[in-house]
Parts: C-alpha cells; structure tokens; sequence
C-alpha cells in the first residue's frame, strides 16, 4: 500500500476544510429535506478525509470503505432531485435506499466479485450521472446562474473517484493502485471546491 505523504495529507486537509464550510454555510434556499441530505454528504466527505489524514491510505482496505462512498453520491444526488425535481424525491429516496440495502448485503454475503461490482456501479453511475447532468442542464437552460455547472463538475469527479475506489476493491483496478493512490487525493480537492463553488453561485 502506498504511504500517504505530506502533500496528500494537505489535500485531503484541504478538502476536509471545504467540506466544513459547506455544512456550516449551508446551501441557501434549499428546503429542509435537501440541506439534510446534502449535510450528510458533506458530513460523510468531512469524516472521510480525516480517517485517511490520521490512519493513511491503509484504511481504504476496510469493507465499510465501499460502503460509506456510497453515502456521499446518494446523498448529494438526493438533495438534488429534491431541490430542483421535487416531483421525483419519493422514487428516488426509494432507489436510494434500495440501492444502499443492495450494496451492505451483497459487500458482506455475496460470494462473486461480480456480483459486488454490480450494484456499487449502478448506483454510484446513477447517482454521478444526476449530480453531473442536472446542474449543467439547469444552467444551460437558463433556470440557474451557469456557476452552478460547477456542481456537475464535481459530480464527474465523485464519479471517477467512487469507480475507480470500486474496482480497486474488486481486485480488478482500471488504473496501477499506486496512481489511484496518487490520483485520489487531487479528485477530492478538485471535487470539494467544484462543489463549494458551484453551490455558492447556486
């Protein structure tokens, strides 16, 4: 496993920090439902980033690590839907939550790769795919300011990161673990403040 350095530790700080922010700053003009969604995704990030900071990159061998990302990309995609298609929150917290059950049972009593990577792909693909298209969409057609796209930009980002952490966990990577190690740090920074960002103009 690759030694986490002083720079990772400064990114992962770094992100750390914007994750903060946005909990304690909060997303103006979201409804009750969407600040408590988007509050556990950034709550979830906040911890994540700490555990790496103090135990390393040896944490990413825990079985709860697939697990807990899941959180940060459901979360945020259900604030999403919740804010800006209200008509679809009821489906999609069903989804959400199946998808979730899905993944604990099948992490802890599947006996095939395959069957782990499925439905950690699925829901990961689902929930990037909303945080990545409906910010950009909404800003393309006017509905907000074209800050907000930055949103989607971080959703590409969890995206990448969230797949790229599954594979890794299969045993079967897309990328060399070591520039996964390398690359994880700078997706998170990246994404944090495309976050930050996007939801401020937001």
């Amino acid at each position: 496993m690759k030694k986490i350095s002083v720079i990772d530790r400064i990114l992962f700080l770094i992100t750390g920090l914007l994750a903060s922010y946005q909990i304690v700053d909060g997303i103006a003009d979201a409804g009750t439902f969407a600040i408590t969604t988007y509050t556990i995704g950034f709550g979830v990030l906040l911890v994540a980033s700490l555990l790496i900071i103090i135990l390393g990159f040896d944490i990413l061998d825990s079985p709860l690590v697939v697990t807990v990302s899941t959180i940060i990309p459901l979360s945020l995609s259900l604030g999403l839907v919740s804010e800006y298609l209200p008509k679809w929150q009821t489906p999609y917290l069903i989804f959400a939550i199946l998808g979730f059950l899905t993944i604990v049972i099948t992490r802890y009593k599947s006996t095939g790769k395959l069957a782990t990577i499925l439905p950690v792909a699925t829901v990961h693909g689902v929930a990037g795919m909303i945080i990545f298209l409906l910010p950009i969409i909404f800003s393309l057609q006017g509905k907000t300011p074209g800050g907000f796209a930055l949103v989607g930009i971080g959703g590409a980002l969890i995206g990448i990161g969230g797949l790229l952490l599954t594979f890794l966990k299969s045993g079967k990577p897309i990328l060399p673990k070591e520039t996964i190690l390398t690359l994880l740090p700078i997706l998170f920074v990246l994404m944090a403040t495309a976050f930050v960002f996007g939801f401020a103009a937001g």
